[in-house]
């Protein structure tokens, strides 16, 4: 069966070269599309999951409306007027018993580490350039248990901020925004505070430029002592075990506490819901390609079908069933998607690698700047699995029709 159904392929060399053509392309299409979507998705992940916490502990963000307080201050007056509406924050702005959640994480059976926080708003000053910054107050070791800056580094070690000295590590953006280099020294203010001098330790690149041109790491105490905040914490970074967890646990958290709590996903919620509508692309444009590949097998089946008539009632004369028939025609349409999955699977493979060399001039690169291209085996076992499966689907049809046939009918439609 199988000598028969490559030597009905080989008499059609043409059509079953453009057919195999359509599949080798559809193939490596997703392949390629896949890579590149699915490498971005991976690096921006791999910044929301390793770089920032999984699970983000803060003060819960309680806004003053004016709905409450003509609850409150006027009850038994139906309309209240206002010739300004009331606004503001009627919260703190850090963890009222932060030693509370320390205690709880150090218990809790799914963290692996966390790192107390204490963020602020700053003033960075160099000479005459003044620059707005983000200043993250931490205890280092406990913060590189959290993430992984230290894979980041461009210059300097991470841990070498200590426990206090006023040191400090600068993102690389920034540090070309002060003029500033490695070893000398800025000043830094919050607010009306006096200035105090920070010294440069070493320098970073995320490759996020919302991060790299306003971030600034130092201690937990300096910063704290800059915005004349002892003891206080407004933030802890949690990381867990098993990533996979974050949003359960965090929703139980959040239940049971006044603070706010927030998983790594439900932070970063507009990002993931632009990698869904990249899925539905992704796959929209594969499937039509599929499609476009599909009907070339049909075509040429449904054809041979028709062409091949005769030899079928001879077939079917010499003892061959209606279904050693529909194998017959089956088993070419798992021919042209098995050759053409795999041709497709080595040419997406070598394009993706090819891209992957490729510079470009954006910060959402590899280490080297060139484009990211995600080589996960899953994308290429599903491109051989949609090729395989749809070149099945499109073959059956004619293979139905074909099995069908009786040898009279044939030979009656011949004669007519």
């Amino acid at each position: 069966m199988l000598f028969l159904a490559l030597r009905q392929l080989f008499n059609r060399k043409k059509q079953s070269v453009l057919t195999l053509l359509g599949i080798v392309l559809g193939t490596s299409a997703y392949i390629v599309i896949s890579g590149i979507m699915l490498g971005f998705q991976i690096y921006i992940i791999d910044q929301l999951i390793n770089n920032d916490a999984q699970i983000k502990i803060s003060a819960k963000e309680d806004y003053i409306t004016a709905k409450e307080l003509e609850e409150s201050i006027f009850p038994d007056y139906e309309i209240v007027s206002w010739d300004v509406i009331p606004s503001g924050r009627r919260d703190n702005a850090n963890i009222n018993h932060p030693q509370g959640w320390f205690d709880k994480l150090d218990s809790h059976s799914f963290v692996k580490s966390y790192s107390p926080q204490y963020s602020t708003q700053a003033i960075g000053k160099r000479g005459k350039s003044t620059v707005g910054v983000r200043l993250l107050g931490i205890n280092p070791e406990r913060q590189l248990s959290v993430t992984n800056i230290q894979n980041y580094m461009v210059q300097g070690n991470f841990k070498d901020i200590g426990y206090t000295g006023n040191k400090i590590v600068v993102g690389d953006e920034l540090l070309k925004k002060l003029g500033a280099n490695i070893g000398e020294t800025i000043l830094l203010s919050v607010g009306r505070l006096d200035s105090i001098a920070f010294h440069i330790i070493g320098t970073f690149h995320l490759g996020i430029r919302g991060i790299d041109d306003t971030l600034i790491y130092g201690s937990i105490l300096d910063i704290q002592q800059l915005n004349h905040a002892p003891s206080q914490v407004n933030t802890i970074a949690v990381k867990l075990f098993d990533v996979e967890m974050a949003h359960e646990i965090a929703k139980d958290w959040a239940f049971t506490s006044v603070d706010k709590v927030e998983s790594w996903d439900q932070a970063n919620a507009n990002f993931l819901s632009v990698f869904k509508m990249q899925d539905i692309v992704r796959n929209s444009m594969t499937i039509s390609i599929t499609i476009v590949a599909c009907f070339g097998i049909y075509n040429i089946l449904n054809m041979l079908v028709n062409q091949k008539k005769r030899e079928i009632a001879i077939l079917r004369s010499l003892g061959y069933t209606s279904l050693d028939i529909r194998n017959l025609f089956v088993i070419q349409g798992i021919i042209l998607g098995t050759i053409g999955g795999i041709i497709g699977i080595i040419f997406g493979f070598f394009l993706c690698l090819y891209l992957s060399t490729i510079q470009t001039g954006t910060g959402l690169t590899a280490k080297g700047g060139t484009m990211l291209v995600s080589f996960d085996i899953l994308i290429y076992l599903r491109a051989f699995l949609l090729a395989f499966l749809s070149s099945l689907i499109a073959s059956y049809l004619p293979a139905r029709a074909a099995s069908k046939m009786t040898p009279i009918e044939i030979i009656r439609n011949e004669d007519e």
